[in-house]
């Protein structure tokens, strides 16, 4: 009845009643308006930002339209010039929210589970270099009719239910929307179609367009149907995408034509233009991708593939065409277009999916374990006989035979039932079991789908191409259960069109196997149960005729060979009949030979049969022979008696090949004289086939065998052996690789993981395995039963070691631990076992029972064991609760009650799945029934969540070691996860198991990793690097985005897809610009004089590409100087290869200022940043630093710097350390800071406008160079020179354009070298003595590193993307240039893509480091690379050597000392050196990654920094690692003090609240909260009692915690709001915490009893930005109570309260409403609302921000009005006062501080943060003041107090 209502069709805008915007809303510029066209009322939707301005239907995301109809009919016109887009959410049977996307903004087809996104076309004219873009000026109305049933089925095999919203975004008209079960044809009226009786369905009146009289419909309108053709549509003239066509063959077919737009023709010529939209359909060229077959298809549940190269070699994109149909075309033949497509992977509009992560796919399908699925007798020769096609359940595997070598067509979703090949091995056809059997056509050389298409049967049982593969013909059911042959015209569907239905014939009797023959496509042979008949294809129809069988009529037949006869009539067919009793040997009664013919079969009874005559030409029969007084058969003859059932057959030139039931392959001339071989399987055989050459036959057996004989040396290989039933659990082993799965084939396989090839196989026919485990140390495994029994086999002796049978019910888990000391099973029963498997025969240790739970389903996460082999943790003793144990005592630790974790929910979670992640931090990952939430293994607490990862509970999970990837599985879909992300939830999907996934784990080494269920699936990883430290540019939530274009995109790209045509980040488009020229001056210019010139010709920009997005250089560049004092006198022109760019300076004196030395260069294009955690990115600032602020005089400053908190993690190589002369300097922000490493006081060196990334000490100790990058009105980055004794600045050098990578001093301290970032590419060469530039070159490729040769002063090396470059400075007079002495690339074998670091040794040697963690050896005399050695998994950062240690860093926190006193003595031994004689000495893993170190000659001892912001010292000898700087890493929200004043607290964005000692600025307690950011804090009053001192910490989840300080723990955890906390303070008693969130809402609770008592509304609507509390006189300003408090909020609204909490009371003292303030240079950040009560006066409150105009305003409350104001030069962020002195301290966005002194109005500017002001506090003695920018943290002194 629900659709009742909406027949025939619905008009949406008058239903809802569109006008009235009560069921609907809009947003922006939206407006009725007169359309002169449809001369009627029409919306206008537009606007700059389509997500801006839209109409939606309903009015909210709550509701729903649930209009059912079938067809939504969109009236619309997009406007000229612009993109509009329309999303709708389509709701499926199963509940599952589809969002559908339409827009001319969409540049390629892309899809998810729950989206789909497709390009639009608006006119045929449109180029075929941009199909997708703006709509043309003369944009005409368009009637698009979309067919949501189709849509969902085809893209994501769901059924649609009903259409949920509609949102209209800009910019477009649209008259309506409507729906219906019908399909309407636009162009007839019904007087048209009642009077010519066409078999359409009109447009009704109210849905359709005003055509003038004598105008075609289709010259004024646009028509789109899609997908293109309809299941639904009348068949004629419009055709069907899903059933194709019938027609009649031989006759001439519809195909896809290549070209923009097609054409309908008419009765009177008149041409209607097609209008495309972009996507994949069935009738459509599927893409591909070159040599390897794309598997990006497993990324996303729409399977089809995204980019196809043709026979042209260029790259095709599939389209989904579009048609125009006319009124007058019926009859007529209807032509559709391919279109060629740009692939540009485009963002969703408001989509609420997972977002994803780089590299993106992130997994890659490396190997398939497994045979058939549905059946285990498909398997085909390719035509070279070079490799074999088989399925393996949903995937079709191609598998060569020499290299064992894999690729895969991806595609189906279900088990695949059939395969056929054509005879030229370029057409591959596969169906897909299911009701209705989907089949695909693919291009078999390049991997591509050319054709999908639903069958008119359900499951296909047999497919068979004709030898040319213009005919396929397939087998089946159709609905009612009768058998049904169909065949289709396959020979236009490689060149664009699509497969025709040339017949169908429905039989009655049984077909077992069905063949066209090779010698007329139009003859074929089926044979079955009691029957063989032969088909005839001719004049559109099937007709078939039995074959007299004779007596042979009751024979079932199961498989049919033709054979290769002269007179081509001759067919062989195998009957497998009903074998009973013994198998006697008997003669034969019907063996004839007739010369000439082939006859070919191995069952009981082989037939020949007459096509000629229709009847049996020779019989025989397989027999077994016995000798006498013998049971064992011993030769195979044809004679009568019960005969060897035969399964399969096949038939060659000169001999046939038979495989039986029995497990035998036997091959047999063609007279059947005797067997010429014979091989017995394992199993019985299910089909055989005979290689093109015939001289291999492939055979495969139902139990999962795959193999072929090689008859020429009579060996038989093993292909590939496979379970048999579903995969239950599995295991690894690194040490061995190998895999150990068991199955419910009762088996239990271990596999070699390097070749997927079985090593062993225990069987067990009376119980079945449920669990594995490898024992971590030794050659042995254990396996669990259904029994009870657990059992260690030995893989050396492949026997059962020890049997324990402590359970009563089967086993559910099974688990060693780490160390081998353990091993841990646990029953259905409840019971756990602890088992002590130390030694070989390991023994029960104890037995606990009712402790694990027993409704826990059997799985590889029923139970786990941490890391580091402490704790045990499973899923007991109820289904609700976690259990956390020793795991050596057995001790209960925690217990943590997953039902109580999410208040909110209408229902009780339940722990399915757990696991440990690697520790620190030590978490525990538990999935329960809707989430998978990240507790604290300690305390229980949940740290992190994950809602939603999948729609049902996730039975396996596991965790990368390096805790980067979280793998999760539920149903057929496994996702992937950045776990590393603290911000959200970021996954890829992946699916290709045609069954529920059992298990997934991580290999060891973490490069790949094991999924299990129908089958096995091996993925490789294509992980990069470490991501950009916190804080860089691409890391900022506020950066802008960058473009990854250019050079270095793609190599990524090649490094993670590996040529196999996964798409791109970016279209790579040929430049249409010429080369630039850099121009580049030197020195003031005045009238020219003295003035000299450098021009630099480059090829191609970075961002210029050939087609496939390959820089290629046109030529050399060539650098040309001038002579400073003439034009173009003494030229010196220098032109090599990329690396030869010498640039020789004048040595003629230049006019300059003092101590700065300027060089400006014209900008170049910017590059991509390289993908290398070494490489320096400044962190994005939003603020700029202040012009004309004046510094107060010398000795008359009220604050002095007195200490700063924090080192910069985000530097690079930016911590020095001379422990001869105890110099130690480090960088936080833009300060140089060098410290005293025994007093801890610290000298501040001011001067740097930006953040410094690196410095370099000069030799002797007296010389520090400081770099940092360009910003606000800086045009270059300032590099400045330190003269280390007095700490001054004596030089101020620029040249670089955006940032300096390193520094570095030549050994004799004459020069110094600086090298840009990948934005700048300069490498620079300065001379100390007058700091001049002498030389500079500029760089093709972004360079990590650099470093002068410690053996003479005229060489440096650098390392990059894939070369090590030799630099040698040559002198030409008084000019120095720099040429290239080697360039030498990274050896293959390594397998780096990049050298990040470099450092020398003993001469000649050169370590560098790698991204890939291998460390290679150069011998700079000989420059060759003779020894490498893997040092670490990740990219390598830091290398230091000395004498015969090397220390290297890497991003894997790791820090290792090597020895290599070894390496100078291998290197005599050339390329043979092998590096089993460097061996590590010491290791420690520190916070973050390695950034910066600096050792002691000795190596003993150094001073490591890490990304995390912490410098540590490190003793070798010790093997300890002490921490000397600590501080936040992510920006610092608030300080607070206790009230003695002898500590402070902070806390950040990074979750963490941490205790300061304030006599010595040292962290003392550090608390941590994962996942969340604190951002307000409160220190309790004073209470007379230290240990009640407690701080009361509010976060951005709503949480409010309070951390006692004596006891370092967490007592009170509440959750008194529902959105982020922003401020928080404690009453004066200390008894009741007010706090305040950004909805506006203030909270009062008590941690004495975590109760929240009270709650205020009246800022409701803006965020609290400050609450502040202080004392007052009982009665004082009228009101009761002793507690006085505000609270200010962002709408410029300041709230002053009384209040007596104990009595529960709390009064509106006065209320404060300021106009808005005036807009700021940056508007989208609104200055904060400051206010504080005065210190000195209780009755005073200042204010700061609230107004029109930039002034802090002193209000009075008892008077209340303003009583002075303070004018400010910006506006203020933040705000204090001091408690002694009458001064206010000030922080702006402009990075600058001023302390005002309220009684004189004197203010002071200070400099020193890199960052806007975001907090200062005074302490509450008045003697220190803090700020903070971003992470940093500055302790003043307050002078005059």
């Amino acid at each position: 009845m629900a659709r009742v209502w909406q027949h025939p069709f619905l008009n949406v805008f008058r239903h809802f009643k569109v006008h009235e915007w009560k069921r609907s809303t809009k947003e922006g510029d939206v407006a009725a308006v007169m359309d002169k066209t449809l001369k009627c009322t029409v919306y206008r939707i537009r606007g700059s930002v389509s997500a801006s301005n839209y109409i939606q239907l309903p009015k909210t995301s709550t509701q729903s339209l649930g209009l059912t109809g079938r067809y939504l009919y969109v009236l619309f016109r997009p406007m000229s010039t612009k993109h509009f887009v329309i999303h709708l959410d389509v709701s499926t049977e199963d509940g599952q929210v589809i969002r559908v996307s339409l827009s001319n903004l969409f540049k390629e087809f892309k899809s998810t589970a729950t989206w789909l996104q497709f390009p639009f076309v608006c006119e045929a004219g449109t180029s075929r270099k941009d199909l997708a873009g703006v709509a043309p000026p003369a944009a005409r109305w368009t009637c698009l009719q979309l067919d949501l049933h189709d849509i969902v089925l085809v893209y994501l095999n769901r059924r649609h239910s009903h259409l949920k919203s509609v949102r209209l975004c800009a910019n477009l008209l649209v008259r309506s929307l409507y729906t219906s079960d019908l399909c309407f044809d636009p162009a007839v009226t019904v007087a048209e179609a009642q009077r010519a009786k066409l078999p359409v369905t009109p447009m009704p009146r109210e849905m359709a367009f005003p055509v003038p009289k004598g105008e075609s419909w289709h010259d004024r309108y646009v028509h789109i149907r899609f997908p293109s053709g309809s299941s639904a549509a009348p068949s004629k003239p419009i055709q069907r995408s899903y059933s194709p066509p019938e027609a009649v063959f031989p006759r001439h077919m519809p195909q896809l034509l290549p070209h923009p737009a097609a054409f309908s023709k008419s009765r009177q010529d008149s041409a209607s233009p097609v209008v495309q939209m972009l996507g994949p359909t069935a009738t459509c060229r599927a893409p591909s991708a070159p040599g390897r077959l794309p598997e990006n298809g497993l990324s996303c549940e729409c399977t089809e593939v995204s980019s196809v190269v043709g026979s042209s070699g260029r790259s095709q994109e599939l389209s989904a065409c579009v048609e125009a149909t006319d009124g007058r075309t019926a009859g007529h033949d209807l032509q559709v277009s391919a279109h060629k497509l740009a692939v540009v992977p485009t963002a969703p509009e408001d989509v609420a999916i997972h977002e994803s992560f780089l590299p993106d796919p992130v997994l890659r399908l490396k190997g398939v374990i497994g045979l058939g699925g549905h059946s285990t007798k498909w398997a085909l020769w390719t035509k070279d006989g070079a490799a074999v096609v088989y399925p393996c359940h949903a995937v079709i595997v191609v598998l060569r035979t020499d290299t064992r070598e894999q690729r895969f067509f991806l595609g189906h979703t279900d088990k695949v039932s059939a395969l056929a090949l054509d005879g030229s091995s370029s057409l591959l056809a596969s169906a897909q079991a299911g009701a209705p059997s989907m089949l695909r056509l693919w291009d078999f050389q390049t991997g591509g789908c050319l054709s999908l298409f639903r069958s008119p049967v359900h499951t296909i049982s047999s497919l068979s191409f004709s030898s040319s593969g213009a005919l396929l013909c397939g087998v089946g059911k159709d609905p009612h259960g009768r058998t049904m042959v169909v065949a289709w015209g396959t020979d236009q569907v490689g060149r664009g069109g699509q497969a025709v239905v040339l017949a169908k014939a429905h039989t009655d009797v049984d077909i077992q196997a069905f063949e066209v023959a090779s010698f007329d496509e139009t003859r074929m042979v089926s044979c079955g149960r009691g029957s063989v008949r032969l088909w005839r294809l001719r004049s559109g129809g099937l007709r078939s005729c039995p074959v007299d069988l004779g007596e042979h009529h009751a024979l079932e037949f199961t498989d049919l060979a033709f054979g290769q006869a002269q007179d081509r009539h001759t067919l062989c067919v195998p009957p497998s009949p009903n074998a009973r009793g013994p198998i006697p040997l008997a003669p034969s009664a019907l063996t004839c030979r007739l010369p000439g013919s082939y006859v070919c079969g191995r069952s009981g009874h082989i037939l020949e049969i007459d096509h000629q005559h229709m009847a049996v030409r020779h019989a025989r029969r397989l027999l077994p022979t016995q000798t006498p007084g013998s049971s064992l058969p011993r030769k195979q003859t044809f004679s009568s008696g019960p005969g060897i059932a035969i399964s399969s057959l096949s038939v060659s030139q000169d001999m046939c090949a038979m495989g039986s039931e029995d497990g035998y392959l036997r091959l047999w001339p063609l007279d059947f004289s005797s067997v010429l071989l014979e091989a017995e399987h394992e199993g019985p055989i299910s089909s055989v086939r005979l290689s093109p050459d015939g001289l291999h036959v492939l055979s495969t057996t139902s139990s999962g065998h795959l193999g072929f004989l090689d008859i020429p040396s009579r060996e038989y290989n093993v292909l590939a052996r496979s379970h048999t039933a579903l995969v239950l659990a599995l295991a690894t082993t690194y040490s061995r690789g190998q895999l150990a799965t068991v199955s419910r084939d009762h088996t239990v396989r271990i596999w070699d993981l390097a070749t997927l090839q079985q090593l062993y196989d225990f069987t067990s026919p009376k119980e079945a395995p449920c669990a594995v485990a490898f024992h971590p140390t030794q050659p042995a495994f254990f396996c669990g039963f259904s029994s009870g029994a657990v059992r260690s086999f030995s893989l050396e002796a492949a026997e059962v070691l020890v049997d324990h049978r402590c359970h009563r019910g089967a086993i559910t888990g099974l688990v060693a631990s780490p160390d081998g000391s353990f091993l841990f099973s646990t029953c259905s029963q409840g019971t756990l076992a602890q088992y002590d498997c130390a030694t070989t025969h390991c023994r029960v240790q104890h037995v606990a029972a009712n402790v694990v739970c027993q409704d826990a389903r059997p799985g590889p996460n029923a139970l786990a064991v941490s890391g580091d082999s402490r704790l045990l943790a499973f899923v007991g003793p109820s289904k609700y609760t976690v259990t956390v144990m020793d795991a050596a005592s057995l001790d209960d630790l925690l217990r943590v009650d997953v039902s109580t974790l999410d208040l909110a929910s209408s229902r009780l979670d339940s722990a399915v799945a757990i696991c440990f992640g690697p520790a620190p931090p030590s978490h525990l990952l538990v999935s329960t029934s809707s989430r998978v939430v990240v507790l604290d293994s300690t305390s229980g607490r949940m740290v992190r969540e994950l809602s939603g990862a999948h729609p049902v509970a996730c039975p396996s999970l596991a965790l990368s070691g390096d805790a980067r990837f979280l793998l999760t599985a539920a149903d057929r879909a496994i996702k992937v996860w950045d776990y590393s992300t603290q911000a959200g939830p970021r996954c890829q999907v992946y699916i290709g198991h045609s069954e529920p996934v059992q298990a997934v784990a991580f290999i060891p080494g973490q490069k790949q990793l094991l999924s299990v269920g129908d089958a096995i699936f091996l993925w490789d990883i294509l992980t990069l690097p470490e991501k950009s430290p916190p804080g860089s540019v691409l890391d900022s939530p506020g950066a802008p985005q960058t473009c990854e274009a250019g050079l270095n995109t793609g190599q990524l790209e090649d490094s993670v897809s590996g040529a196999n045509g996964l798409p791109r980040r970016q279209v790579p488009v040929p430049s249409q610009t010429p080369p630039p020229q850099l121009g580049m001056c030197a020195g003031p210019c005045e009238s020219g004089d003295g003035a000299f010139s450098v021009s630099d010709e480059e090829g191609p920009s970075e961002e210029s590409h050939s087609p496939k997005g390959v820089h290629q250089p046109s030529g050399p560049p060539v650098l040309v100087q001038k002579e400073a004092c003439g034009a173009g006198d003494g030229a010196w022109v220098a032109s090599g290869d990329p690396w030869g760019l010498g640039m020789p300076l004048s040595s003629c004196d230049q006019p300059r200022k003092q101590g700065t030395w300027s060089i400006r260069r014209a900008r170049a294009q910017p590059a991509a940043r390289p993908d290398s955690y070494k490489h320096f990115t400044a962190r994005y600032k939003s603020s700029l630093t202040a012009k004309n602020v004046s510094s107060p005089p010398a000795g008359a400053e009220r604050l002095r710097l007195k200490a700063v908190v924090g080192y910069n993690g985000n530097g690079r190589a930016n911590v020095t350390w001379r422990p001869d002369t105890g110099f130690f300097a480090y960088t936080c922000g833009c300060l140089v800071v060098v410290e005293d490493l025994h007093s801890g006081a610290q000298q501040h060196w001011l001067g740097h406008p930006e953040e410094i990334s690196t410095l370099a000490l000069s030799h002797d100790a007296q010389v520090l160079a400081s770099a940092s990058g360009c910003g606000g009105a800086a045009s270059c980055c300032q590099i400045r020179i330190w003269a280390v004794p007095g700490g001054s600045c004596q030089q101020l050098l620029s040249y670089h354009r955006t940032a300096v990578q390193a520094l570095a001093f030549s050994l004799d301290d004459r020069l110094l070298v600086t090298l840009g970032d990948y934005g700048d590419r300069t490498l620079a060469l300065w001379s100390t003595a007058t700091y001049e530039l002498v030389s500079s070159t500029h760089l093709p490729e972004p360079v990590h590193g650099v470093a002068f040769s410690p053996w003479g002063a005229g060489e440096l090396a650098c390392v990059g993307q894939g070369t090590l470059t030799l630099w040698l400075m040559q002198q030409r007079g008084a000019d120095v240039s720099l040429q290239v002495h080697h360039r030498d690339p990274i050896p293959e074998a390594v397998g780096a893509g990049e050298l990040t670091s470099l450092c020398y040794g003993a001469e000649p040697l050169l370590y560098c480091g790698s991204n890939a963690g291998q460390v290679c050896v150069w011998d700079t005399h000989a420059g060759r690379c003779f020894l490498t050695w893997e040092a670490d998994d990740g990219e390598i950062g830091v290398l230091l050597c000395a004498g015969s240690r090397l220390v290297s860093g890497s991003n894997t926190r790791r820090l290792r000392l090597w020895a290599v006193g070894a390496v100078p003595e291998l290197r005599r031994k050339g390329s043979g050196a092998r590096s089993s004689s460097v061996f590590m000495e010491r290791e420690l893993t520190l916070d973050g990654a390695i950034v910066s170190a600096v050792f002691h000659n000795s190596m003993d001892m150094g001073v490591v920094g890490t990304t995390a912001g912490t410098l540590w010292y490190v003793s070798w000898a010790e093997g300890t690692s002490t921490r000397l700087i600590s501080g936040h890493r992510s920006k610092v929200n608030e300080v607070v003090f206790s009230p003695r004043e002898t500590h402070c607290a902070t806390c950040g964005d990074d979750g963490s609240v941490r205790v300061w000692s304030l006599a010595s600025m040292e962290l003392v307690i550090q608390f941590q909260v994962l996942n969340q950011s604190c951002l307000c804090l409160a220190w309790s009053p004073p209470c007379g009692r230290p240990e009640q001192q407690r701080v009361a910490a509010g976060y951005s989840d709503g949480t409010l915690r309070v951390f006692s300080i004596p006891q370092t723990a967490m007592e009170l955890k509440m959750h008194p709001h529902p959105a982020a906390l922003t401020a928080i303070v404690f009453s004066a008693d200390g008894q009741t915490i007010l706090s305040g969130d950004k909805d506006g809402l203030v909270a009062v609770s008590r941690p004495c009893t975590g109760m929240t008592f009270r709650v205020l509304s009246d800022h409701r609507g803006a965020p609290i930005s400050t609450i502040q509390s202080t004392s007052k006189e009982y009665g004082d300003f009228g009101m009761e109570g002793t507690d006085l408090w505000l609270a200010a909020s962002g709408d410029q609204r300041v709230s002053v309260w009384a209040s007596d909490w104990l009595r529960d009371r709390c009064e509106l003292v006065d209320w404060l409403s300021f106009p808005a303030p005036t807009l700021m240079e940056a508007p989208g950040c609104p200055p904060p609302s400051l206010a504080a009560f005065c210190p000195w006066d209780k009755a005073l409150l200042v204010c700061a921000g609230l107004g029109p105009h930039l002034e802090v305003v002193f209000y009075s409350l008892r008077q209340k009005q303003v009583v002075d104001k303070i004018p400010l030069p910006f506006c203020a962020v933040s705000l204090s006062l001091s408690p002694g002195a009458r001064l206010l301290a000030i922080g702006f966005a402009e990075r600058v501080l001023r302390l005002v002194d309220c009684v004189s109005g004197a203010a002071q500017d200070f400099a020193g943060h890199d960052d806007w002001v975001q907090l200062c506090r005074f302490s509450p003695s008045a003697s220190l003041l803090f700020t903070a920018a971003h992470n940093q943290i500055l302790v003043w002194e307050v002078t005059g107090c």
